[in-house]
This record gives structure tokens, sequence and C-alpha cells, in this order.
């Protein structure tokens, strides 16, 4: 029985073994499990939460776009430092966005008080969820071009944190007409927000895994206290002060300039 002959190895022209049989060429196939696990942690967010706002349950809907916006926060940091980044994991981190970013949030303002406005609370609703898929789309394509640091537009989990925020801190209120309309106002102007040029930080730079002084670690404590002290309407105030922060910055600026 004549013997098989053994595949040659060749050199390709960078310096890098390259072998003749296509068993060996093949890529392989399959997809990171923690990081992607994490993102689906994320999307569940979302969907429990456009299935809370459908129920009348705002508060808990509101509840489930935090914990979306705590595994996404997770999923790129996991990715980066294990480093399993995949334009899989890109697409799919998009995906869960758009889901628990931009429509969650969506259904559930309108269902807990835009729906009294008509077709203004519709209008606002939409503009949010669009401007939404915009931001996320813009991000994708100039994600490879930026350097990290910094977000152009307002990230789409604190514009979900702002409109989220408000419901959940504004639950055991009533909606009137004014605290309607200042809804679809903020709904709109987190969606505008999103697709403005202001420049936002970005914390991807935080080095998760070095040393920090014994009062870095004492100040996220005391923040953890404070929040639970008072969750919904602190996690506003948080989430509002970072969506303004770039304008007021600017107009800041122009007016010492």
């Amino acid at each position: 029985m004549e013997n098989k002959p053994t595949p040659k190895k060749v050199v390709g022209f960078k310096g890098f073994s390259q072998s003749k049989d296509p068993e060996a060429r093949r890529p392989r196939k399959g997809i990171y499990l923690l990081p992607n696990l994490l993102t689906t942690g994320a999307l569940f967010g979302g969907f429990y939460a456009i299935l809370s706002g459908f129920s009348g349950h705002y508060e808990w809907a509101a509840m489930a776009i935090f914990a979306a916006m705590v595994f996404d926060g997770l999923d790129g940091r996991v990715a980066r430092m294990t480093n399993t980044q995949s334009d899989f994991g890109v697409q799919y981190d998009s995906l869960s966005d758009m889901v628990s970013f931009g429509i969650a949030p969506a259904v559930v303002v309108y269902g807990w008080g835009l729906n009294h406005l008509g077709k203004v609370g519709i209008a606002a609703a939409f503009l949010y969820a669009s401007c939404a898929a915009l931001r996320l789309a813009r991000f994708n394509v100039q994600s490879r071009l930026s350097s990290g640091k910094l977000f152009i537009g307002l990230p789409s989990p604190a514009a979900a944190a702002l409109v989220a925020g408000f419901v959940w801190s504004s639950q055991s209120i009533q909606p009137s007409l004014l605290l309607s309309s200042f809804a679809a106002l903020l709904t709109a102007t987190a969606g505008l927000l999103m697709v403005s040029n202001f420049k936002y930080p970005s914390f991807k730079q935080i080095d998760l895994r070095g040393k920090v002084p014994f009062v870095v670690i004492l100040s996220m404590v005391m923040g953890f206290v404070v929040i639970t002290l008072d969750p919904p309407r602190i996690l506003f105030m948080l989430a509002f002060s970072f969506a303004f922060f770039a304008p007021i910055k600017l107009l800041w600026a122009k007016l010492h300039r």
C-alpha cells in the first residue's frame, strides 16, 4: 500500500510558515463566549424592558435598561482585557444597543406618558429611536478612525439612562400634560444629542488592572452608598449631568472667549 505524502510547508513572503494542505489553511470557525454572553445579557435587559413597558410595569422596565447598561459596559472591557475582540462582537453589540438603548427607552417613555400627547408623543419617541440608530451607525463607521478617548455625540447608553431615569424617578407621579410635555422635550433632546458633534469622555482609557490609591476605592464605595439612598433620582441626576456636560462646557468656553 502506497503511503500518502506528507504536505510540505513553504515559507511565505513575510516569513510565516504556510502549508499547502487546504485543511491547514482553513480558518477556525466560532465566536468568543464570554464577551458575547455579556452582550446577550444586555440584549435581554432591553427585551425585558420592552415587555415590561407593554405591561405597564415602568419601574421594572427602567431597572432593566440600567441592568443592560451594566452588561454593555462589561462586554467591551472583558473583550479587551481577555483579547477576545472580533468583528462579530462589534456587530452583535451594536444590534444589542439598538434594542436596549434605542427601542426600549422609546417604548417605555411612550407608554408611560407620551401617549397622552398624540402625534407629538409619537414624533418624540420616533425621533429618539431614529437618532439612536443613526448614532450607532456613525459610531461603527468612525470607531476604527477615532482614538477611543472621546465619543462624538452622546453615547446611546447615557441617552437611555436619561430617559429611563426620568421615567423611573417620576413613577409615583401621575403623568399630567405638563409632565408629559417635559418628557417629550427631554426624549427629543436626548435623541438630538446622540447625533450631535459634542464630545463626551469615553472612560475607555481607565486601566482596571492597574493599581490605584486607596482613596479611589473609598470614593467608589461611597458613590455606591449614595446611589442606594435614592437610585431613581440620583441615577437620573448623574445621567442629566453627563448629557448636558458637553453643551454647557462649549457654551461656557464661548462666553469666556
